[in-house]
């Protein structure tokens, strides 16, 4: 079976994570265990695409330390082609979570003001714009700055771009091109920053206010809550099965994009393709890390969990 081409662009960079033993105390020290290793939007949703079955190729940019190392080193294991840049004099990216035992994340730092230097100019060598011409879609996230992804927009041309807003602050930079965007993967905050609404505003309305704006398709989070999306065909809502064993939910919004883009570029319907994502996020949080090494029987056990859509106003 022939393997998609998937261009991604976005974040690899280091994720540190602190997992706190007991209930969160703010303004106090909380004991926990610290942990840390490859990961970014961009390339957590490529390496689930890669493990979904299609071939992916990853630009990003790092430092020339131990953490860049550590960077491409995953980015091999993982089975990408790397076109990313290292800048020798430059700290590599990184994203701070402290997470609650019961997995959810209390706050979150995200070091990377790299990507704001570098992307733009990356993204116009002669070679990306080779890869990008053969590839079969294009995926980013919004840790590239508003330049750079409206240059990325520009090179997709007729490729189907598929986009990870990361979070509410910059989510935003994706409105110039959010009618290039085939589907956007976001959460209710991010929805929320995008449309001028509310976190708390029902997310069917956030979905209208969306497509209204001229986004193809999106699909909208909401943790254990009813994922929402929409398609020229209507908006439905998926109920998220709840996990066998909780232990992490970071990237598990990335597992969701990752293996729904997959699926769409095997050919399924928006529909069934959520369906595969909310497989991969729910395997995703299962495990610690922010990529689940699961099996094909694995994967179709946890898909058999996650119900049929249904239509939503």
């Amino acid at each position: 079976m022939t393997r998609p081409k998937l261009f991604a662009a976005g974040g690899a960079h280091i994720d540190r994570r602190g997992r706190i033993s007991g209930a969160y105390v703010a303004g106090a020290s909380n004991p926990g265990i610290m942990r840390e290793e490859a990961g970014g939007g961009a390339f957590n949703a490529l390496r689930n695409a890669v493990g979904r079955g299609c071939a992916g190729t990853l630009l990003s940019t790092r430092g020339g330390d131990m953490a860049g190392e550590a960077v491409a080193r995953a980015v091999r294991e993982a089975g990408i082609a790397d076109l990313s840049a290292t800048f020798l004099d430059r700290a590599t990216p990184s994203y701070t979570a402290f997470v609650e035992a019961n997995g959810d994340v209390v706050a979150g730092l995200a070091d990377m003001g790299l990507y704001d230097l570098a992307f733009a100019k990356l993204i116009g060598r002669r070679a990306i714009r080779d890869v990008i011409a053969e590839a079969d879609a294009v995926l980013c996230d919004a840790n590239l700055p508003e330049p750079a992804l409206a240059r990325l927009a520009g090179l997709a041309g007729a490729h189907p771009l598929f986009a990870v807003a990361v979070s509410p602050a910059k989510a935003v930079r994706l409105k110039p091109i959010l009618s290039r965007i085939a589907c956007l993967f976001m959460n209710r905050r991010e929805a929320a920053a995008l449309s001028g609404g509310r976190a708390d505003d029902d997310p069917e309305g956030l979905a209208r206010t969306l497509a209204a704006s001229g986004l193809a398709s999106g699909v909208i989070s909401a943790g254990k809550d009813s994922v929402v999306a929409f398609d020229a065909a209507g908006a439905f809502a998926i109920d998220p099965p709840s996990p066998r064993r909780t232990a992490d939910s970071t990237g598990a919004g990335d597992a969701l994009a990752g293996a729904t883009v997959a699926a769409l570029l095997h050919g399924s319907g928006l529909r069934e393709a959520v369906r595969e994502g909310l497989a991969a996020a729910l395997l995703t949080i299962e495990t610690d890390s922010v990529i689940s090494a699961y099996d094909g029987r694995a994967f179709a056990e946890a898909l058999a969990l996650v119900p049929q859509a249904r239509d939503v106003g």
